[in-house]
């Protein structure tokens, strides 16, 4: 698999995670809004150039990490994230 990396653009009461793949221009998305310590996941959006390769999982990973570092609870609005926390059960303590 070709190397993701993940960057978190933005902070205060909204941003997203991008994700570059190594070779492409595209830009994989997660955008979210945060209101007090619940972070609300809008859209996952990953262009077909690196579809198909885990990017939009690796956003949601992502945002895992850092709603476990920084305390913040999740409202999983994107319906891609809400299927991820379905398939991640040890997931369940960060939803609202």
């Amino acid at each position: 698999m070709e190397q993701v990396t993940i960057t978190r653009v933005g902070g205060g009461a909204e941003g997203e995670y991008r994700a570059a793949v190594a070779g492409s221009d595209a830009v994989g998305r997660l955008t979210w809004r945060r209101r007090g310590d619940v972070v609300a996941a809008e859209h996952t959006l990953v262009p077909p150039e690196i579809g198909g390769r885990g990017v939009a999982g690796k956003l949601v990973e992502a945002l895992i990490a850092d709603a476990r570092a920084e305390g913040w609870k999740i409202a999983p609005d994107c319906s891609y994230v809400a299927a991820a926390f379905q398939r991640h059960p040890e997931w369940a303590d960060l939803l609202t």
